[in-house]
């Protein structure tokens, strides 16, 4: 089974189904860390959660789970092209429209569109893509939302403004999260860990330099707070390559000795 972010109709519901292409049940949980625990306790399968966005970075509620909440790994990644629609009930023209309501991500990713074509409509957020599309279907005709053409099947709602975000190249990336690690090797691998350094001229950059002295690649670097004091940071990276290369596991190793914390996240396919 495999669980995600609900409720249906938002884009991580898409990514569920997506991704499994209807060959597994998915299930819905109300936030990322629930669905997240649902795996470490035995609840689910594995889950699928966002991770990063490419014009809103960092989901930092996934990193952090994973970095301080759990014992799990990533085997896998899916990248959902984000599809931005401005949605009405059937029948419904932009004069009609009083309220656009949706989740802040969404609303932000559009601000070109609300500012040119409904600079006099009042914006309201919600928790979601979905909730604001069911408030949408159950309005009198003057609530629009912004969501997923997903959405507007599941809410029978018409697309007004079709792909109406700022950027079109928008997409996020999300990330399949499991008790096991993958141990296929696919030669189209990128593995990520997560570690701490001490507070002092130069860590950073010789656990770094460790992974360019064995000559691999560092695709991202991304630091996020500990949480236990103030000016301690974990950083999160992810390198191209897989574990059971032996140049990367004897890299990582050194970098494991020369952290006082670290994990290892996981080798997948992307």
């Amino acid at each position: 089974m495999l669980g995600y972010l609900g409720p249906n109709g938002t884009f991580s519901h898409q990514a569920a189904m997506e991704w499994s292409e209807g060959k597994e049940e998915i299930k819905e949980f109300s936030t990322i860390y629930s669905v997240i625990l649902a795996v470490e306790k035995g609840e689910i399968d594995r889950a699928i959660v966002p991770i990063e966005n490419s014009i809103d970075g960092s989901i930092n509620t996934t990193l952090d789970t994973l970095a301080f909440d759990v014992d799990l790994y990533i085997t896998g990644e899916y990248i959902l092209h984000i599809s931005e629609n401005l949605m009405v009930k059937k029948g419904v023209k932009k004069e009609d429209i009083k309220i656009i309501t949706s989740h802040p991500q969404p609303i932000g990713q559009c601000s070109k569109l609300l500012s040119h074509e409904f600079a006099d409509v009042k914006i309201e957020f919600a928790d979601s893509t979905a909730s604001a599309a069911k408030r949408v279907k159950e309005s009198d005709g003057s609530v629009a939302c912004i969501g997923s053409p997903n959405s507007a099947k599941i809410y029978d709602l018409d697309i007004l403004c079709h792909d109406c975000g700022d950027d079109a190249n928008n997409s996020t990336r999300f990330v399949i999260i499991e008790k096991t690690p993958n141990k296929t090797v696919t030669g189209h691998d990128k593995s990520s860990i997560v570690f701490a350094i001490d507070n002092k001229p130069g860590s950073l950059y010789s656990a770094i330099e460790l992974l360019a002295k064995s000559g691999i690649n560092m695709t991202k670097i991304e630091s996020r707070p500990m949480k236990k004091e103030l000016g301690k940071y974990v950083f999160f990276i992810d390198i191209d390559g897989n574990i059971d290369d032996a140049s990367i596991y004897f890299a990582l190793d050194k970098v494991r000795q020369n952290t006082f914390f670290y994990k290892f996240l996981g080798s997948y396919n992307y």
